[in-house]
């Protein structure tokens, strides 16, 4: 758990912080995502996001100590075999918070936070191919040049 922020909580006390915390973090890893107010989700994402990372440890003193923050034996579970087996190759950023319209009501900021289940290879294969179109992009005028050169 982060260590609490000083001057006022999301909730009346840090009991009930840490409680909300828990019940938000036991949707996310059930749902996958989950829609609440910026402040709350910019909140959850560090707990989140080191729970995935005892869940990827695997071992029985990670399983206990996401035991007390998730009390759900059937989300802790999981956790540990199919969130963990997809954030496997992922360092870290395992989740993202996406800004939404305000909500209607009170016109609080509210977001999206949900679990980043793409491959990180997806990432790399962009980024080469990025790459191989602008060494395409330096070569053809240097291929232009070369057949001018020839002609004359």
């Amino acid at each position: 758990m982060p260590t609490p922020k000083k001057g006022a909580r999301l909730a009346s006390s840090p009991a009930h912080e840490r409680l909300m915390l828990a019940n938000m973090a036991t949707s996310l890893f059930q749902n996958g995502t989950i829609v609440t107010t910026l402040p709350k989700a910019k909140r959850l994402r560090p707990l989140a996001e080191r729970l995935i990372t005892f869940a990827k440890r695997g071992d029985l003193s990670a399983r206990r100590r996401v035991m007390r923050v998730i009390r759900d034996k059937s989300v802790v579970h999981k956790l540990f075999t199919e969130i963990a087996e997809q954030m496997n190759q992922r360092e870290g950023g395992y989740t993202r918070i996406i800004k939404i319209a305000p909500r209607k009501g009170d016109s609080a900021a509210q977001a999206v936070i949900s679990l980043v289940t793409e491959p990180v290879s997806a990432k790399q294969a962009v980024v080469k191919e990025a790459e191989a179109a602008t060494k395409v992009a330096d070569e053809a005028p240097a291929a232009e040049a070369a057949e001018e050169a020839k002609a004359e």
